[in-house]
C-alpha cells in the first residue's frame, strides 16, 4: 500500500533533504535518512521515501510531501504518531493518508511554493533568527516586487541556476512572485511548476541588490534574458528559506494545504 506524508522540519542542522553516503555514524545528517530510519522502525523493515522537492542544507520545510510503499498493516494514525515518536525534535509528521498506487510525490505535483523572510532593520535578530535573513541596509520592497514581475511565466532560468544543478534543462514556469513588507520584515513568496537548484535563493539575492538601490528594477529582466549566472546577484543565505509545500490536483485526496484550488486547476497551461 502507498501512503503520503506531510513532513515538517527545521533544516538548520540538516545537510539538506537527500540521503548522502552510506548509513552509519559517518553519514551526513539529512532529513530523508532521519525520516526513513524512523519509518523503518515502525514498519520493522526498510522503508524508502520519495519527496516532492529536495531542499538544500539549512532550508526548512513547512509541509514537504513524501510517499512510501509498505505491505505492513498500520493505520495512518499509527504511521504518523509512531514515526514522529522516533524522530528528533526538529522533524515531525503532520499527517499521513493512504493514496492511490499511481500517486507520486514528485511527478503528481502541479506546483511548488517557497517563502523567503528577511528582517530589514539596523539591529540583528535575537528571536527566530534561524528562520530569517538579516539585512541591515534599508531595502525598497516595492522596487523588489516590481522587478520580480519580469520573472513571471515560462522562461529559461539559467541566470538563477547553480553550476551544480543537475536538471536536464533550465525552463521553468513561474506562476507567481510577491514581495511585501510588514514592519521590519520583508516576505517573498514564489510559486512555480518546479525549481532549479538554488533558483529561489539566487532570485532573492538579485532582488536584494535591486532593493538596496544597486540596480534599477529593469535589471532583473536583463539578467533573465542574459541566461548567465555570473550576471545575477549572489546566492541568498539558506536560513530565510522555507519550502511551504507542493500542490496537487484535488483528486489526489490530500489536505487542502497541498491541493490546487479549482480555478488554478482549470487555468490554461
Amino acid at each position: 500500500m502507498r501512503h503520503a506524508l506531510g513532513v515538517e522540519y527545521d533544516g538548520s542542522e540538516f545537510h539538506g533533504w537527500q540521503r548522502l553516503g552510506r548509513p552509519g555514524a559517518d553519514a551526513a545528517r539529512t532529513v530523508q535518512a532521519t525520516l526513513e530510519t524512523a519509518l523503518s522502525f515502525v514498519a520493522d523493515r526498510p522503508i524508502e521515501t520519495i519527496c516532492a522537492g529536495r531542499t538544500d542544507a539549512g532550508v526548512h520545510g513547512r509541509c514537504q510531501v513524501v510517499h512510501f510503499d509498505s505491505e505492513v498493516e498500520r493505520d495512518p494514525r499509527g504511521w504518523s504518531l509512531g514515526t514522529t515518536s522516533r524522530l528528533p525534535a526538529d522533524v515531525c509528521i503532520r499527517w499521513c493518508l493512504p493514496v492511490a498506487g499511481d500517486f507520486h510525490a514528485r511527478f503528481s505535483a502541479r506546483a511548488r511554493r517557497y517563502r523567503y523572510r528577511i528582517l530589514n532593520r539596523s539591529v540583528r535578530p535575537a528571536m527566530a533568527r534561524q528562520y530569517l535573513t538579516w539585512i541591515r541596509a534599508p531595502l525598497d520592497a516595492e522596487a523588489m516586487h516590481a522587478a520580480a514581475q519580469a520573472l513571471l511565466g515560462e522562461h529559461d532560468f539559467s541566470a538563477f541556476r547553480t553550476v551544480h544543478c543537475q536538471a536536464p534543462h533550465a525552463n521553468r514556469d513561474l506562476h507567481a512572485i510577491d514581495v511585501r513588507r510588514s514592519g521590519d520584515e520583508i516576505t517573498i513568496d514564489v510559486q512555480a511548476n518546479a525549481f532549479l537548484h538554488h533558483m529561489v535563493r539566487n532570485i532573492v539575492g538579485s532582488l536584494l541588490e535591486v532593493g538596496a538601490g544597486e540596480h534599477p528594477a529593469g535589471w532583473i529582466a536583463e539578467v533573465l534574458a542574459g541566461r548567465d549566472r555570473t550576471l545575477a546577484g549572489p546566492t541568498a543565505p539558506a536560513s530565510g528559506l522555507v519550502f511551504l509545500g507542493p500542490l496537487y490536483p484535488r483528486d489526489c485526496g490530500l489536505p487542502d494545504e497541498v491541493t490546487m484550488k479549482a480555478m488554478a486547476e482549470e487555468a490554461p497551461t
